[in-house]
């Protein structure tokens, strides 16, 4: 299984937020890509806001002398509906195969149209494609935004791959959709071995198994019984289980319940928004794609941005603290704690902030403030 995810004390004092080491299987033994002494990263901007906050990361890994090359893909979600991943455009291909060189990436958010019946998601199929499992959102108030809720420091792990994201769906006839939800013993054990050893690496102290088990019995009841079962060779842990909706009910009124959560597909991408709108907004949600050979690193709360692009409004902290994860991962621990440590103090001092937290200052703004810290640390 995976070398688990330990948490630096220094990120911990000020955030809470878990890093990540080596995040790829002790089986395979994949390393990152590295030329000399600096590491190849696949950088996929996203659609929206993505290329801003990615050129806010970009430039505070350059004024930092952040080790790092980055291997910058264009890729955008608004392409005509494909059937397979063969049949995708040039750059996506070029995406995967970049991902498959470095094992570590960094990523924005690609947009996937709604109203385009059939149109593939490439977040979903980059996922599937390269077995990145696991989904990691960090949900902890930061200093400086002030929230109705405090205390809030929960985990959400979601699992990547199956449930309703399959993908499986087909019309008998015009007026009926068949879309076939997936529930494997084997996903649903390793996203809650995961979940236990990452809480037991950072001190936590209680997994909560999220799902609908009372109406799906067989699919969310595989979900749930096989991680409680998995549960009992964690007996530090407390093992407990929640229906999706109380849950997401619990969440907003008594949030700090919650320690590690663990979900289906669908139940996450829910409950990640939820608990953003507790901390303060998408902007601020750390997060992390990990599969048995790749890391990916994105925002927790997967928000497009789009009416806000070219606005330069756009709050970069959730990707500046992922690209943090992203460091510790590879073991550059003194970058990660001075960008992290620079991005908190300008939040918690709040004479920078973005109009998603209550200010007024642009993106190039914030980064500029985060710069300034940096200089002084």
């Amino acid at each position: 299984m995976h070398r688990a995810l330990r948490t630096n004390l220094v990120q911990r004092a000020q955030l809470g937020a878990t890093c990540m080491r080596r995040a790829a299987s002790t089986q395979t033994g994949a390393q990152p890509s590295k030329y000399g002494q600096r590491y190849n990263v696949t950088l996929i901007p996203g659609d929206g806001i993505g290329e801003e906050i990615t050129d806010s990361v970009k430039t505070i890994f350059k004024a930092e002398g952040v080790p790092i090359f980055w291997e910058q893909i264009d890729v955008t979600g608004l392409v005509e509906p494909q059937t397979s991943m063969s049949e995708y455009p040039d750059a996506y291909k070029e995406a995967i195969r970049s991902l498959q060189r470095n094992k570590v990436g960094l990523k924005g958010v690609l947009h996937t149209p709604v109203e385009r019946t059939g149109h593939p998601s490439f977040n979903v199929a980059l996922r599937k494609e390269l077995d990145i499992f696991a989904s990691l959102a960090l949900i902890k108030n930061i200093p400086g935004v002030d929230t109705r809720l405090k205390d809030i420091d929960m985990v959400l792990v979601r699992e990547n791959t199956e449930g309703e994201y399959s993908g499986l769906e087909h019309k008998p006839t015009e007026d009926i959709v068949e879309s076939l939800k997936i529930i494997t013993s084997y996903n649903s054990e390793r996203i809650g071995r995961f979940a236990f050893d990452f809480a037991v690496m950072n001190n936590r102290k209680k997994v909560t198994v999220i799902h609908k088990a009372n109406i799906m019995k067989n699919s969310d009841g595989l979900f749930r019984s096989t991680i409680k079962k998995l549960g009992e060779q964690y007996p530090q842990i407390q093992t407990t289980d929640m229906i999706v909706d109380n849950a997401s009910m619990q969440a907003v009124s008594n949030p700090q319940q919650f320690d590690v959560l663990v979900t289906p597909s669908l139940y996450g991408a829910i409950l990640s928004n939820i608990g953003a709108g507790l901390i303060g907004g998408p902007g601020l949600v750390p997060g992390a794609n990990i599969g048995r050979e790749y890391a990916v690193f994105e925002p927790g709360c997967r928000h497009v941005g789009l009416d806000i692009k070219g606005s330069n409004t756009a709050n970069p902290t959730a990707m500046i603290l992922s690209s943090v994860m992203m460091l510790r991962h590879l073991g550059l621990d003194e970058h990660a704690n001075r960008i992290s440590k620079a991005t908190l103090d300008v939040i918690a001092e709040g004479q920078v902030r973005t109009p998603d937290i209550g200010g007024s200052s642009k993106t190039t703004e914030f980064t500029r403030a985060v710069l300034d810290k940096l200089e002084k640390l």
